[in-house]
């Protein structure tokens, strides 16, 4: 079968050894699991809108003081 058809699933394949993750029994250890990647974003955009509130609420106060 030609090789095009089948993908590789090793994914460490072309990576020096002190860059691959190291493996467990079901798979690379230390690495996070979805549960706490969906959290970690959830965190990430709820402080992307904190520091923004916080800009345009410091950029509001300063416009009140030059007007």
């Amino acid at each position: 079968m030609p090789e095009g058809l089948n993908s590789n699933l090793n994914l460490n394949e072309g990576a020096p050894p002190r860059v691959r993750p190291a493996m467990g029994e079901w798979g690379p250890t230390e690495v996070p699991n979805t549960r706490t990647k969906k959290r970690h974003r959830w965190f990430a955009i709820a402080g992307l809108v904190v520091v923004l509130a916080v800009v345009v609420t410091y950029g509001y106060y300063m416009w009140t003081l030059l007007r």
